[in-house]
């Protein structure tokens, strides 16, 4: 193994750790986001009632798709297998894919959109994201 091989799987472990959690701030904020939506309608929930409806309530179904990318780089970075430039590659596009808001497209991009209009947290976590994806 070259050194540059070696500075690059470097890099690369650093920049799926740094986007991986770039991602899980954005998606504690849209989350903070969707448990007041909720909490508005329904009543105050504990931390144990909001993780029970994070797994399972339609509401908040839509945000799986943040932990499921979150997953897949976890699961990137853990592997006993050397991480390939076509790996890094395929994440860093399905996080642009991703956040990508649209009014009219799927409905995690008409949610996110209209969090990114309503919260300025969330605002902040995605230029933070976008930021990172566009060093690559």
């Amino acid at each position: 193994m070259t050194a540059n091989t070696l500075i690059e799987r470097i890099n690369q472990h650093q920049y799926l750790r740094d986007l991986r959690n770039k991602l899980l701030h954005l998606h504690r904020m849209l989350l903070d986001t969707e448990r007041i939506n909720y909490e508005q309608v329904r009543g105050r929930v504990s931390n144990s009632e909001l993780f029970q409806l994070v797994i399972a309530d339609e509401q908040f179904a839509w945000l799986h798709r943040i932990s499921e990318l979150v997953v897949q780089i976890d699961e990137t970075l853990s592997s006993d297998q050397p991480i390939s430039l076509e790996d890094v590659q395929n994440l860093i596009a399905n996080a642009r894919s991703l956040i990508a808001p649209s009014e009219v497209d799927n409905e995690f991009a008409r949610k996110y959109y209209a969090a990114l209009q309503n919260e300025p947290s969330v605002v902040l976590a995605h230029a933070a994201v976008s930021e990172l994806l566009t060093t690559k």
